[in-house]
């Protein structure tokens, strides 16, 4: 089995890591990206092939997994390619946006997937939520057999593993960045460790970890626009989508700390000061 990885960012490497150690074959195109896309794939053991349309020519599957905004592109060069294998939809994108990318790859075999948890390692796991028909699941799932990443099937229907998505990102992604304004405002005050400790005795609450939010501003480019598909999805369900609106603006302020893992926690906090967003 032949897998093209079509965006070996963080997640994408350490899934296509874990289909390696099945002993699949895998490969990604390096024309456009990062030079720390290509540390990645080289250290997962991918393949390079220079053009997308001899790579697909290869690949019985496709794994795509990118920033949401760069989903239906993705899509659309391999649709145009006149790709018809399997293609693994595991971006966190709305099922509105699912379906503009299913209609086009029409004459592929679409399976919209979503992944839960951190980047799958020796040391942590995540799920691969599957939807679609069981011939072409079944495969996708065979390729993680005792490996890190743990495969569940949601049925038929297509869009119900991006609502999971949706849904889950709403609370997770949202309440951190509430998490962060609270402890702005805290900051302002001096009060910081009083918050901790009234966190702290509500326990099990993303505020009774502040420690934790340098590392939110550092995803805040990639989670931002997963807020949109959030409110997307919410909207389409009759639902609020304020919330999500207002974790994509908290969200888009910590956006210039791209992958900023060593932001202290008195930086990520101060990124949220109209005055430091305006010094950007």
């Amino acid at each position: 089995m032949t897998v093209l990885v079509l965006h070996p960012g963080q997640m994408g490497a350490a899934i296509a890591a874990q289909a390696r150690r099945s002993g699949e074959r895998l490969l990604w195109c390096p024309v456009g990206r990062s030079t720390a896309s290509a540390r990645r794939a080289t250290a997962t053991g991918l393949e390079p092939v220079d053009d997308l349309g001899q790579a697909l020519v290869q690949a019985d599957i496709v794994l795509a997994v990118c920033p949401p905004a760069a989903a239906e592109d993705l899509a659309a060069q391999v649709a145009a390619a006149g790709y018809d294998g399997i293609y693994v939809e595991a971006n966190a994108i709305s099922p509105q946006r699912l379906e503009r990318i299913i209609a086009l790859l029409a004459g592929a075999h679409v399976i919209d997937a979503s992944i839960i948890g951190s980047p799958p390692s020796s040391s942590a796991s995540a799920r691969l939520y599957l939807a679609g028909p069981p011939a072409d699941t079944a495969v996708v799932a065979h390729l993680f057999t005792g490996t890190a990443v743990q495969t569940m099937e949601l049925g038929e229907q297509l869009g119900r593993a991006s609502a999971l998505k949706m849904a889950f990102a709403a609370y997770q992604k949202i309440a951190r960045a509430l998490a962060g304004v609270s402890y702005a405002l805290a900051e302002e005050y001096d009060l910081r460790e009083q918050l901790r400790a009234e966190a702290g005795r509500m326990g099990g609450s993303a505020l009774a970890d502040p420690d934790y939010l340098p590392s939110v501003a550092a995803r805040g480019w990639r989670w931002a626009p997963e807020m949109e598909e959030v409110a997307q999805t919410l909207r389409a369900a009759g639902l609020p989508d304020d919330l999500a609106a207002a974790g994509q603006a908290v969200l888009d302020r910590w956006a210039a700390d791209k992958d900023r893992f060593d932001l202290s926690l008195e930086e990520a906090l101060a990124r949220l000061r109209p005055s430091a967003k305006d010094d950007m």
